[in-house]
């Protein structure tokens, strides 16, 4: 009995998990079958394989063969386990030796002419080798600028079947012109992160600004109401630049996420928090995730760790919007369909823009507004009372009345912010550092209130006795009021801060 294995990983969602691969060479009619769930993509590799082996000169057995995926409990997806399906045929068949490719794992997809073309996912697939322990990986050469982001591992990349045949010790005939350099401990990877606005670029708003750098200071989610042209994406586009930089697990995290979405080559790791401007026609499935079988990232999970911006917010549709409610309480989106549930992290700040109107012309004394009363009334409705109550800060952006000559003096720029918001989060990070939250967003709101002035606490007790304020949205005042006792650099917030964390909250009626 010829028996061949070789070692893969499967992912479901971002939660990677190893698969041993088993080849089976028996006497009998010529038969090639993979089983062990594979979806369509991974069904088709019979074919694939094949071609890919003779192409490198390996001479298909004509008898049975069976491919075993384990554990056969567990979907596996796609095409990235052309090559181990290939290896462990080519070890069963004595083409390579068997223990060749002992604790490898061994990823990529193949072409009928046996090259191996590059896959997604590749990097939370090395983290996770690395936690297990397994060193040695065998990758597809278009993957080698994301296989030189993890250190540690020793990483073999190829161009063709034939190139591995001979990495482990067998012969092959095949084109070597495109023959790939061998490398061994793996270096980081360079990329060049995407050229960012300033903050002093936007002309005025200082008011908004004010609010943004209180909403990154504190995790807070925003939004924006204002008549076209104020310069709402303007500024929201820029707050990244605002923002603290990622941790390296965050990094990381959101490095996985790209991988996965095939993007990772544009960004590489940076410590720039990610940002995401799905455009108002988009559908509930491209917001949260989607796909058959087993779900793909959306855009909440793309912007993990970032922004996620929603310009013209009542435009989306009612539905789009309300499948945000359980992700900006829980920080994950849980998606079930046929093949399995993944679950995708999905910790963003959300930041919103609306149009005060239809025509966008509601505001001042209203003048040029067209609108009806019934049309405004169902714009801005879309945007419910449970959706709004979960947004901290709530600013109007008025229209700019003037503008000056040449370069604008005075504008505070985003290194500035950035430099008062880190420090912000540092003293929050601090006072936290025993519970693990990062920021004010995310602790605890029995915390906050055991922890609050009375007479602060007063003030928010007669917002919620006037109705000014929910159950939640006194939460959130208190959680602001904190935020902007870090940015004034004081222990805990007083009148004064609480009073402004009400006023950002009941800005928008």
């Amino acid at each position: 009995m010829a028996i061949g294995s070789a070692l893969s990983v499967g992912l479901l969602g971002l939660r990677p998990f190893v698969i041993q691969t088993q080849a089976f060479v028996s006497p009998g009619l010529p038969h090639f079958s993979i089983v062990g769930l594979p979806d369509t993509a991974l069904s088709e590799a019979r074919e694939r394989v094949k071609s890919a082996c003779q192409a490198a000169g390996f001479r298909w057995p004509e008898t049975r063969v069976t491919v075993n995926m384990s554990p056969a409990s567990m979907p596996k997806r796609g095409a990235s386990h052309d090559l181990a399906i290939a290896a462990s045929v080519l070890s069963a068949a004595g083409a390579i030796p068997h223990d060749a490719l002992a604790d490898t794992i061994v990823l990529g997809e193949v072409n009928l002419d046996g090259t191996v073309l590059p896959i997604h996912g590749l990097l939370p697939i090395m983290l996770h080798a690395r936690e297990r322990g397994v060193r040695q990986l065998i990758v597809p050469q278009a993957n080698e600028d994301e296989a030189g982001l993890i250190e540690g591992l020793d990483v073999v990349c190829v161009r063709h079947v034939g190139e591995m045949i001979e990495l482990m010790g067998g012969k092959a005939s095949y084109d070597q012109s495109s023959k790939s350099c061998v490398s061994g401990r793996s270096e980081a990877g360079t990329f060049v992160s995407p050229p960012m606005g300033d903050m002093s670029e936007v002309v005025g708003q200082r008011m908004t600004k004010w609010a943004l750098q209180v909403a990154a200071a504190g995790g807070h989610h925003l939004l924006m109401t204002g008549p076209p042209g104020s310069g709402k994406t303007m500024l929201a586009s820029r707050m990244p630049g605002i923002m603290c930089p990622l941790s390296s697990d965050e990094q990381l995290e959101v490095a996985s996420i790209r991988s996965l979405c095939g993007t990772l080559p544009q960004y590489g790791i940076t410590d720039v928090p990610p940002f995401e401007a799905p455009h108002h026609t988009s559908s509930t499935a491209a917001l949260v995730g989607g796909g058959s079988g087993l779900a793909s990232p959306g855009a909440i999970t793309r912007s993990h760790h970032g922004v996620l911006f929603m310009d013209e917010a009542p435009e989306f549709s009612t539905r789009t919007l309300q499948t945000l409610r359980e992700p900006l309480e829980s920080g994950y989106v849980a998606l079930s369909r046929s093949k399995g549930s993944t679950y995708y992290p999905a910790r963003f700040q959300l930041v919103m823009a609306a149009n005060p109107c239809p025509c966008g012309f509601a505001y001042g004394t209203g003048e040029r507004c067209v609108c009806k009363e019934k049309d405004r009334i169902r714009y801005f409705s879309r945007l419910s009372g449970p959706i709004l109550d979960r947004i901290d800060i709530q600013v109007e952006v008025p229209p700019v009345e003037r503008i000056g000559t040449g370069t604008p003096q005075g504008e505070q720029s985003s290194r500035d912010m950035r430099r008062s918001v880190i420090l912000a989060r540092t003293a929050a990070r601090e006072r936290f550092a025993r519970f693990g939250w990062s920021c004010n967003a995310q602790a605890s709101g029995e915390w906050l209130h055991k922890h609050t002035s009375d007479k602060a606490i007063a003030l928010v007790n007669r917002a919620l006795e006037s109705q000014r304020l929910s159950l939640r949205g006194a939460d959130r005042a208190l959680r602001l009021a904190w935020t902007l006792s870090d940015l004034a650099g004081r222990v805990s917030p007083g009148y004064e801060e609480m009073n402004q964390g009400i006023m950002l909250r009941t800005r928008v009626s």
